[in-house]
């Protein structure tokens, strides 16, 4: 197999057949004319076919050469940029980052975290993917994602990662609106602990399904698990078909689904949290999102959601 011809013929080609004199492109070249000269003639006997023209008119482009002249601009251009690309990459400017995020938080500030990157990284190219905990933290060991939001009980953040506390929020009660609990002004635990519950399974968020139940037990009631469901969106639908209760981020009140109501009940004492976690060290691309999610955390969109929800969830 012939060895592939090197960038430096290829320029050559193009800066004579752009100036088609052969002493100009030789002084852009940073040579003299013999050798470039000699340069083309061996770029023409490897390609088997003349690219010039040459007379006592000067030079032209052969249709051979005028053929090749828009592939090697091209080629030149993309080559002249991948010192830029490179860079930007190593200052994480540029590159791929592939997220995964839990469903609550999608319905709360990630959206708007998202386009503010977008607007800020445009060459960052975001691969998402929406998945629990016990998903990520396998897609993590196997090298799928980069970073994800997880889901966890206060102070339970995954360990062996890096993080960043992205939203702690209180849980709330969804019910079904015909439910006669939906009504009332004020809930108290008792009026809710016997209720049959709706509720995730333990391994996509251990340490948040493990606080729920020890707060019934902490109130000498025992949790009666009606149906379990992933999603957030499915609880809730089944919240609405009169499955049950459910403990649910209060950033989800966010959907409004039909025949289902939020309600607070502050002495339960029920919260959770949202982490963005990452492999330490994190890589440059990743450390951009994560200076962007602590900056838009402090900004007012998070609370701008908050309020929103806070708002909703207090609906009758």
């Amino acid at each position: 197999m012939n060895a592939p011809i090197e960038l430096r013929a290829w320029r050559q080609f193009l800066h004579l057949a752009e100036d088609l004199h052969f002493g100009r492109a030789a002084a852009r070249l940073h040579m003299t004319q013999p050798p470039l000269t000699l340069a083309i003639q061996a770029l023409e006997r490897r390609l088997g076919t003349p690219l010039f023209e040459r007379s006592r008119r000067g030079v032209a482009l052969t249709p051979a050469g005028a053929a090749l002249l828009p592939a090697v601009q091209r080629l030149v251009h993309d080559a002249e940029g991948l010192p830029r690309i490179a860079q930007a990459a190593a200052a994480g400017q540029a590159g791929r980052l592939r997220l995964a995020f839990v469903s609550s938080i999608a319905y709360g500030p990630l959206p708007e975290w998202l386009r503010g990157f977008r607007l800020t990284h445009a060459d960052v190219a975001l691969q998402l993917r929406e998945a629990t905990l016990d998903v990520q933290l396998a897609a993590f060991d196997s090298d799928d994602i980069d970073a994800g939001f997880v889901l966890h009980a206060p102070g339970a953040v995954p360990p062996a990662l890096g993080a960043w506390l992205a939203l702690r929020e209180p849980l709330v009660l969804a019910l079904p609106q015909a439910h006669p609990l939906a009504t009332k002004r004020v809930l108290r635990w008792p009026d809710v602990a016997a209720e049959p519950l709706v509720i995730f399974p333990r391994e996509i968020a251990p340490s948040l399904f493990d606080a729920v139940l020890a707060a019934y037990r902490a109130s000498g009631a025992t949790p009666r698990i009606a149906q379990e469901a992933i999603q957030m969106q499915t609880i809730v639908n089944l919240v609405s078909a009169g499955m049950g209760v459910a403990w649910v981020p209060e950033t989800v009140t966010q959907l409004q689904r039909p025949g289902v109501v939020y309600r607070a009940l502050p002495a339960a004492g029920l919260a959770c949290e949202t982490s963005l976690v990452w492999r330490e060290p994190a890589v440059p691309v990743v450390q951009r999102f994560v200076d962007h999610v602590r900056r838009a955390q402090r900004g007012p969109a998070r609370g701008h959601v908050a309020r929103t929800a806070r708002t909703a969830q207090l609906r009758p």
